[in-house]
C-alpha cells in the first residue's frame, strides 16, 4: 500500500486538544477534490483514493494520505467513508474487494432513488451502515457556506447524527427521511425544476435575440427579480396538493393562463423562435382546462403527468 503520512494523519489528541474525526474519501473528480480540500482546511485527517492516482498528488502535498487501493482505504478507515464516484455502477466496482463490515458508508455519488435503496441493502448485507446523499452545489460552492450550497441526506438517521458535524464542513447538511432513496428523489426533483427554469431562460433570450439594441444584462436583472418573486408559488402548490383543493389561494387560474398563452406563442412566431420549450407545458394546461378545471392553479397538472 502506497501511503503518504502527514501530522494530520493520526486520529487522537495533540497537546491535549482532541483532533477532528478522520475522513476517508473515494473519488477525486472536481467535486471530490473540492470536498477533500474543505475537510483538510478544517483540520480533518484525510485519506484519499482515486482510480487515477495522479489526481491525489496535489492533495497529498496539502496534507492528505493516499492509498493505492480502495480496499486499503477502507481497511484503515476509522471514520466516515465518503463515496463521490462517477455513478452507482462504479460504487459497486470500487468496493467489490473491500471489507465493509462495521464501516460507515456515505454515498454522495449521483444516483436514482431505486439505485440508492438497492445500494443501502447491498451495504447492509455486507455489514456496513449506509447513508445516501445528493449534493445541491457545484464545486466552487463547497467550503463556502455563504454561497448557500447544501447536501441532502437520507437513510440511517443515527448515522447522520453521528457524523453531522463532519458532514457540515463542506456544505450544509439536511436530512430528508429514513427512506434511503429520498435524498436522490429530492435531488432530482430540485434539478428538474432548475432544468425547467433554464429552459425558460433559454426561450426568453431567444425571443430578444433579433433585437440588437436590447440590453441583455438589463433583461437578466429583470429575469432574476421576476423568477425570484414567482418562486414562492411552490408553497402554494404544495399546500394545494396536500389539501386536495387545487383552487385554494389561486390568483391566476388555468383558464386565464391558457388564454394568455396565445400571446406568448404569437410573440414567439413574430420573433421566429421555436416554442418547443414551452409548448408541452401549455398543452397540459389546455388539456386540464378542457377537462373542466379552468378555475384551478397548476397543481392539477401533476396528475396529468402520472405523479399521483
Amino acid at each position: 500500500m502506497q501511503t503518504h503520512t502527514t501530522p494530520h494523519a493520526t486520529f487522537g489528541t495533540t497537546s491535549g486538544t482532541p483532533s477532528k474525526p478522520p475522513v476517508t474519501l473515494l473519488g477525486l473528480g472536481d467535486m471530490g477534490t473540492a470536498l477533500a480540500r474543505s475537510w483538510l482546511a478544517a483540520g480533518h485527517p484525510l485519506t484519499v483514493w482515486n482510480r487515477t492516482p495522479a489526481k491525489a498528488g496535489p492533495l497529498v502535498d496539502e496534507g492528505a494520505r493516499k492509498t493505492a487501493t480502495a480496499a486499503g482505504a477502507l481497511e484503515s478507515a476509522a471514520g466516515p467513508v465518503i463515496l463521490c464516484l462517477l455513478d452507482d455502477a462504479s460504487v459497486g466496482e470500487t468496493l467489490e474487494a473491500a471489507d465493509l463490515h462495521g464501516k460507515d458508508l456515505i454515498n454522495l455519488t449521483t444516483s436514482t432513488p431505486d439505485q440508492a435503496r438497492r445500494r443501502a441493502r447491498w451495504a447492509q448485507e455486507r455489514g456496513a451502515r449506509f447513508l445516501d446523499g445528493g449534493i445541491m452545489a457545484v464545486p466552487p460552492m463547497i467550503g463556502r457556506p455563504e454561497t448557500g450550497g447544501y447536501v441532502l441526506y437520507s437513510g440511517d438517521h443515527a448515522l447522520f447524527e453521528r457524523h453531522r458535524e463532519t458532514l457540515e464542513v463542506p456544505a450544509g447538511a439536511r436530512f430528508v427521511g429514513a427512506d434511503p432513496g429520498h435524498a436522490a428523489l429530492h435531488d432530482v426533483a430540485l434539478l428538474s425544476a432548475m432544468t425547467g427554469m433554464f429552459a425558460g431562460l433559454t426561450h426568453a433570450f431567444a425571443l430578444v435575440a433579433p433585437e440588437k439594441d436590447l440590453d441583455r444584462a438589463g433583461l437578466a436583472t429583470l429575469l432574476t427579480e421576476w423568477l425570484g418573486a414567482m418562486a414562492g408559488a411552490a408553497h402554494g402548490m404544495a399546500a394545494q396538493l396536500e389539501s386536495g383543493d387545487y383552487t385554494e389561494g389561486v390568483t391566476s387560474n388555468l383558464a386565464m393562463m391558457t388564454a394568455a398563452n396565445a400571446a406568448l406563442l404569437a410573440t414567439a412566431q413574430e420573433q421566429h423562435v421555436d416554442p418547443r420549450l414551452l409548448a408541452p407545458y401549455m398543452e397540459l394546461m389546455s388539456r386540464r382546462v378542457a377537462q373542466g378545471y379552468g378555475d384551478e392553479g397548476s397543481a392539477g397538472l401533476v396528475g396529468l403527468l402520472g405523479g399521483e
